[in-house]
């Protein structure tokens, strides 16, 4: 075994920390070995030459899938030795068999990070302190790379923060349905949707007063609603909007309901605000 801080080994029970989510800051290259293959004894010294080299930009996990039968089953592997490449906590990249020392370096080269991976990297991480730098970065990235799907929804994130609604809902609309980015695209697209139409409604105060002089005023709640989510207090903003379901059931089966599933998407669909509320107005709908 290696004595690399680069290189170490796996098994079921660790493979969610090490490898999965470790990859998601540095690649992880998984080795599924057994110690009577031949052929995976002689590419493992080489593959673990070449991951020391790279001193760190790159991370060898070996299992052995004598010891490991249900975790080499779960990545299907029928041959030895192979050898996946773990980005962002999913397989990326993969071989199987023996290869020459050039092809391992040209396989570990494809799991370097682009231009505009690093640069939206960057970007990520300046979001809070330095948004205008921020925007600068992710405006580069999407020059060295117009679909990396990071630079997209961080710029829309930016331009949000700025009232920017319209470029934003352009770069939203670039981001695929579905797969890693496409619940934040979801969720990005859900507030420019409550803010447009929170725009449309009264201010604060003059729907405080209607309320106050008429508690049963639907459309007032409903509109109060719309502008506490955007300010962030969501559950306010979702007790409004349920109380205007109850007094009126056109609204409810119609704007109530469209308003509630955004805000659902923008806390997160899986998050108990967003489950408490669901059953809420499912009791009220059905």
């Amino acid at each position: 075994m290696s004595t690399s801080p680069f290189v170490f080994e796996v098994t079921e029970k660790d493979f969610d920390t090490k490898v999965l989510q470790q990859s998601k800051d540095t690649p992880v290259v998984v080795d599924f070995w057994a110690p009577w293959c031949g052929p995976c004894r002689m590419l493992a010294p080489v593959l673990e030459k070449l991951v020391d080299e790279r001193r760190g930009a790159v991370l060898l996990a070996k299992v052995n899938t004598d010891e490991e039968q249900r975790l080499a089953a779960q990545y299907f592997i029928e041959s030895l030795p192979t050898v996946i490449a773990f980005r962002d906590g999913k397989p990326a990249l993969d071989f199987v068999g023996l290869v020459d020392e050039l092809d391992i370096r040209a396989f570990l080269d494809r799991l370097a990070p682009t231009e505009a991976e690093k640069s939206a990297g960057a970007a990520a991480k300046l979001e809070q302190s330095d948004p205008a730098k921020a925007e600068q970065l992710y405006r580069q990235a999407l020059k060295d790379d117009p679909r990396q799907e990071a630079a997209l929804l961080g710029l829309a994130r930016v331009l949000i923060g700025r009232d920017q609604d319209a470029e934003a809902a352009e770069l939203i609309e670039n981001v695929g349905a579905g797969g890693e980015h496409g619940a934040e695209a979801e969720r990005l697209g859900a507030l420019i949707w409550l803010k447009r139409k929170a725009a449309e409604c009264k201010d604060e105060d003059a729907l405080r007063t209607r309320m106050d002089a008429e508690p049963s005023n639907a459309p007032a709640r409903y509109e109060l609603g719309l502008r506490r989510a955007v300010r962030g207090e969501y559950r306010p903003a979702l007790d409004l909007l349920l109380s205007a379901g109850e007094l009126d059931r056109n609204l409810a089966g119609g704007p109530v309901r469209e308003a509630m599933v955004k805000i659902f998407h923008v806390v997160g669909v899986r998050d108990p605000l967003a489950d408490e509320y669901r059953a809420k107005l499912s009791a009220l709908l059905y």
